[in-house]
């Protein structure tokens, strides 16, 4: 009798050990697969628009942006300088190029209500990112090579640290603006501190002429062709400037 009670007591520890096993198993199953599905997840993607003289001079410098935006991410559409903003509707970032001409370029972008990045100095009044008046409020430098970083802790300034920054590989054109009371600075020409190089506008935060910034604004530093010249600490800003501007910083 006593025999019979311990094969039966044996039979059940035996069995609600497989139950434990099988249940740790299927625990641990479920704990693994949840992170590999969510790393299979497609990443989002960046829909760019970016406005340039689709017949111009330097389109393969405007291209050479597209793709290296294409290799971070982004899906980087070319629309020539004379569309409206209607061509960037379906876009998460609208980029304007300096190779625009901007008097070709039309009225709307101002109010679009897109995250926006230019280096076209030219339009900064048209944007309300600046004043109006050329080589006081807005322009473009001789040759230069460095920055000065005013704001290193936010995310434009790519963890470069503040001061000197070294941002072309060799001296070349800058273009610059005086932004209004509600920009955020991150750097300046170098030794001209009234001339900011990299800014930027939050969404709603006061831009010039009293107008609120319907989503992100930033305002980078390129000329026409200067993009190939950046050094890998400009290179770092760029990249930053246009993930805050979309929103990934």
């Amino acid at each position: 009798m006593k025999l019979k009670m311990k094969n039966g007591a044996r039979r059940r520890l035996l069995r609600a050990i497989a139950g434990s096993v099988l249940a740790l198993g299927a625990g641990l199953a479920a704990g693994v697969s949840a992170p590999a599905f969510a790393a299979d997840a497609p990443p989002a993607v960046t829909r760019v628009a970016m406005l340039v003289q689709l017949h111009g001079p330097n389109l393969k410098v405007d291209e050479r942006i597209g793709q290296h935006l294409g290799e971070r991410g982004y899906t980087v559409r070319l629309i020539d300088e004379v569309a409206t903003p209607d061509a960037a509707r379906d876009a998460d970032l609208v980029v304007i190029s300096s190779t625009v001409s901007s008097k070709n370029v039309r009225p709307g972008w101002r109010t679009l209500d897109k995250p926006l990045v230019t280096w076209e100095n030219d339009l900064l009044d048209d944007l309300a990112m600046t004043g109006k008046r050329h080589d006081v409020d807005f322009g473009e430098t001789g040759k230069e090579r460095y920055l000065w970083l005013v704001n290193a802790p936010h995310p434009i300034a790519a963890g470069l640290p503040a001061g000197a920054t070294n941002a072309y590989g060799k001296q070349a054109p800058m273009s610059w603006g005086k932004p209004g009371l509600g920009a955020i600075t991150i750097a300046t020409v170098y030794g001209q501190p009234d001339k900011a190089a990299i800014f930027a506008y939050e969404k709603g935060a006061t831009m010039d002429y009293e107008t609120l910034a319907p989503a992100r604004r930033v305002m980078f530093f390129l000329d026409n062709d200067t993009f190939t010249n950046l050094s890998p600490a400009g290179v770092a800003l760029f990249d930053a400037a246009v993930d805050w501007a979309a929103g990934r910083r």
